[in-house]
């Protein structure tokens, strides 16, 4: 039984000679399809919208071939797109509303929390059987959504500081009012209930404001995770949706044989959003919680235990080599937030924005600095070591 598996990717739109963020979506899109590629909440951010794959070969390719297009119209604007839960600069004009009406009663709803939805994440989707199972499903996964997020940490700097997390992305959208964990539901009816009574709440305007980690689609048959950061590398994508689809899988599995949800849970998911919290602090350089003992464990242990776990899955998608290879390499290398790091210690936050770019674009993706008037135009932005937010 292999599922199908698809990938929504948000990018930042940057000004290549400055990098900060500009509300210029429209001319990044311009002239690319309708629905493949669109706009989303704030001008400085496009999306973009893989087909549906049965391989992780061809969502590769997919990405890859969809990163490309993206770049090149933004580099005919003299922009760049970035794959990252946040960026180091904002800059003026950065959370202009697109003209849309259900975006401008966002911001006029939600005020801040909107104004600074300057983030950016990966979402995955995979084929599930029906909906009761999506929902069902969504207990026995959790736990191990916190993981995923763990290896795409990438947005360690906000406003030209270091926060201090690996995904900074995680603690702004935890504040909307129905991100996080989701709970246990019998069935889809259960799971609906819940989300009319949200609605009639006032609280939310639709179900698309649902935000927890893990959703059922409203519109096709997926299971949808939502808590990862945005991925610089498409291989951390790859990897993410291979381990994502391998648990859908095996939670399916289950269903089918008469299994049920885990009777630990018991509809108590404190430790879930703890072990989030734990996982956007840590990223891949501390400690995870265990979601077998609840502990706290190296990320590496972790890991590898879900490799494990998820051997089985992964050998019958032929997944199994590229995953255990690329999450040795994701271990080895660290997360793109220490990556990242590193590079800010060694140089500055530009030339985190310039790995950014570079990452984004792929294999041959190193760009020139520009001549000597693109260097002044730099001179002008924060240079030198990077101070912790309050610090």
């Amino acid at each position: 039984m292999t599922l199908n598996v698809g990938v929504e990717e948000e990018f930042h739109v940057l000004e290549v000679e400055t990098g900060k963020l500009v509300p210029r979506a429209g001319d990044v899109l311009q002239g690319l399809p309708k629905g493949r590629y669109t706009t989303e909440l704030l001008q400085s951010t496009v999306e973009s919208n893989s087909d549906v794959h049965s391989t992780m070969d061809s969502l590769w390719a997919d990405l890859i071939e969809s990163r490309g297009r993206l770049g090149g119209n933004a580099t005919a604007n003299g922009l760049a797109v970035v794959a990252a839960g946040t960026v180091p600069f904002a800059g003026t004009g950065a959370g202009r509303v697109t003209p849309d009406r259900r975006y401008r009663h966002m911001v006029s709803e939600y005020r801040q929390i909107a104004d600074e939805q300057l983030i950016c994440g990966t979402h995955v989707h995979v084929d599930v059987p029906d909906r009761d199972t999506a929902v069902r499903m969504m207990c026995m996964i959790s736990p191990w959504a916190p993981v995923l997020l763990a290896l795409s940490a990438s947005s360690p700097f906000w406003d030209g500081a270091d926060t201090g997390y690996a995904s900074w992305r995680t603690m702004l959208w935890q504040r909307w009012p129905t991100a996080g964990p989701a709970g246990c539901f019998a069935d889809a009816a259960a799971y609906d209930a819940a989300v009319a009574e949200l609605i009639d709440s006032g609280v939310v305007t639709d179900p698309g404001m649902i935000y927890y980690d893990l959703r059922p689609s409203d519109h096709q048959p997926t299971l949808e995770l939502r808590v990862c950061d945005s991925s610089p590398s498409a291989e951390t994508v790859v990897l993410i949706a291979a381990l994502f689809r391998a648990l859908v899988m095996r939670a399916t599995t289950r269903f089918e044989s008469g299994g049920t949800a885990s009777a630990r849970c018991g509809g108590r998911h404190e430790w879930l959003r703890a072990a989030t919290w734990r996982a956007a602090r840590s990223g891949l350089e501390g400690d995870l919680i265990d979601p077998v003992s609840r502990r706290p464990a190296p990320a590496a242990r972790v890991v590898r235990t879900m490799l494990a776990r998820l051997r089985p899955e992964l050998e019958a998608c032929g997944d199994w080599e590229t995953v255990r290879e690329l999450s040795e390499k994701a271990l080895a290398d660290g997360s793109a937030a220490h990556r990242l790091r590193r590079t800010a210690a060694q140089d500055d936050l530009l030339a985190c924005v310039d790995e950014l770019i570079a990452l984004t674009r792929g294999p041959g993706g190193r760009r020139d600095h520009g001549p000597a008037s693109a260097r002044t135009a730099r001179a002008g932005l924060r240079r030198g070591p990077v101070e912790p937010i309050g610090g």
